[in-house]
């Protein structure tokens, strides 16, 4: 990429700091629907690993279409995020409603990154992209607070 714009670079570094969130969210909810013994709630985490996986997919083809080849993250290296999937570790040996307890954490988490790119300015493309996503998240969100109420 040539002489990027300040606007392009901004957007890339939002776009990798999602990316990143989405595949910490990939990983541990494919690790929670390991754990899960409810057919239901092991369904929707193998579910939403693979919509994860399908966001990051969006992103990094936005990137790729912008002309960044070098899209090769590896999760998040920041404190929160990882210390709410640290957790799942822990989380594993309990009952579901720890499991989803962090998977609401780990939620919450990933829809406020979202709210704070979307603060952003971000091409309409874009911006678009991540309002679809986010509304996802928050969907699920929803569904995993609902399931986690019910067990409590």
């Amino acid at each position: 990429m040539a002489n990027p714009s300040k606007d392009l670079l901004e957007t890339e570094g939002t776009l990798r700091t999602i990316i990143e969130t989405l595949i910490d969210g990939q990983n541990g909810f494919q690790k929670i629907a390991d754990a899960m013994k409810d057919e239901t709630l092991k369904q929707h985490f193998l579910a939403e690993s693979l919509k994860r996986a399908e966001f990051r997919g969006e992103l990094e083809n936005i990137l790729h279409q912008e002309g960044v080849h070098d899209v090769h993250e590896t999760g998040s290296a920041s404190g929160t995020f990882v210390r709410l999937w640290t957790g799942l570790e822990k989380a594993l040996g309990v009952g579901p409603h720890a499991l989803l307890q962090l998977a609401e954490d780990a939620d919450r988490t990933a829809k406020e990154r979202y709210d704070d790119a979307l603060d952003k300015f971000l091409p309409a493309p874009v911006r678009e992209v991540l309002i679809r996503q986010s509304a996802h998240i928050a969907s699920s969100l929803m569904y995993v607070s609902e399931a986690r109420d019910a067990r409590a």
